[in-house]
């Protein structure tokens, strides 16, 4: 995939800002506080629905702004075609359109624009709590099996309405055949949506394990665990559910099911109790990024587009050589952040546009 066009109006610190770039590495750059990261912001919003600093109504749009406007148009090779996406957001409410037509589910527009983020932040992939892992799986199901009535974005969704329904209940305190009724549609949906995450972390494993032994060979070989959200090897899920349901009730939501999933990773030359420190934990989030960006580009014939914002910080020169190495390699569009050159892209000598943000303008400078 290759952004042409990107624009925002009510991001941030930009009353609009207009971006045109190229194929291959894009260098944004300018002081802190700039907004080099909201441009990047745009892209993941478009593409996730949400900013990978938070929610859209955390202070994505612009003080005073009704709104936060963003309009993307890129290329798609696999299908030689130009796709077109616009997302209006107000923090509360949102609209969009898609190559011309409404978008009635904020699902199906973030299906269409595929980006891979690496942030500040990204080390949460692998230190933090369950949701970031569980949206890792699903961001590459929804990429890759989607469209159909068996698919992973049809099941997702008819799991995620039957949970609602049984939470409502279970707040109500109510029971009975109601909450047989959803304890089998969330069977019904949550089992074969399940399968659908085995498969995708099955799948990842040989991608990870090459990206791991080029980034961080001295963690020893990478597992991928998957763990299901519920005892999975021992009880069918509306087994799990009709046993849970007197604690449920006491608690007033579900406690078990896919919506509770989790993996982790194990290496072979760190003990299973072992904390990663954090430069170990970002080459760790990085590596699952990447191997995700691998699995996409085979499925889907093209790779996503790769934000890194402030590269420089997160990884020493030898690293950020070897990251831009193996992404240009593949033909990937890049996008990269920071308040210089990043010293790695010196060292791969590669040439890439350069783009520079000061008092809310973006101007092109000379490609390097």
């Amino acid at each position: 995939m290759q952004v042409t066009r990107l624009e925002a109006s009510g991001l941030r610190r930009f009353d609009h800002v207009a971006l045109a770039p190229e194929k291959g590495l894009n260098l944004i750059t300018g002081d802190n506080g700039a907004g080099k990261t909201s441009l990047l912001e745009a892209l993941h919003l478009m593409a996730y629905g949400r900013s990978f600093r938070g929610r859209v109504r955390d202070g994505l749009v612009r003080t005073q702004a009704e709104a936060l406007e963003v309009f993307v148009e890129w290329h798609e090779a696999a299908h030689s075609r130009v796709r077109r996406a616009g997302l209006r957001h107000t923090g509360q409410t949102w609209t969009g359109r898609l190559d011309g037509e409404n978008v009635s589910q904020l699902g199906d527009l973030c299906a269409a624009l595929a980006v891979v983020s690496f942030e500040p932040g990204s080390h949460a992939l692998v230190t933090g709590g369950g949701e970031p892992r569980r949206r890792f799986m699903d961001w590459g199901l929804f990429h890759v099996e989607q469209g159909h009535e068996g698919g992973f974005l049809h099941l997702w969704r008819r799991y995620a309405r039957a949970l609602k329904q049984r939470n409502a209940l279970l707040k109500a305190g109510m029971g009975g055949a109601q909450l047989d009724a959803w304890d089998h549609e969330l069977a019904e949906a949550g089992e074969p949506l399940t399968d659908h995450r085995q498969r995708y972390l099955d799948a990842l494993q040989r991608d990870l394990a090459t990206v791991v032994d080029e980034l961080a060979p001295s963690l020893g070989s990478a597992t991928l665990i998957f763990q299901s959200g519920w005892r999975r090897h021992e009880l069918a899920l509306a087994d799990a559910l009709l046993l849970a349901r007197d604690r449920d009730r006491v608690a007033g939501y579900t406690t078990v099911g896919p919506h509770r999933a989790d993996w982790r990773i194990e290496y072979t030359n760190v003990a299973q109790r072992e904390t990663l420190s954090r430069g170990q934990a970002k080459l760790t989030a990085l590596s699952c990024l990447l191997a995700q960006a691998e699995d996409f580009a085979r499925r889907r014939g093209e790779w996503p587009i790769i934000a890194l914002d402030d590269l420089a910080s997160e990884l020493d020169r030898y690293h950020q050589r070897r990251i831009l190495e193996r992404l240009l390699a593949s033909g990937a569009q890049v996008f990269i952040t920071g308040t210089e050159k990043p010293t790695g892209l010196e060292e791969a000598r590669v040439s890439h546009a350069l783009f520079h943000v000061e008092h809310g303008e973006v101007t092109r400078l000379s490609d390097v």
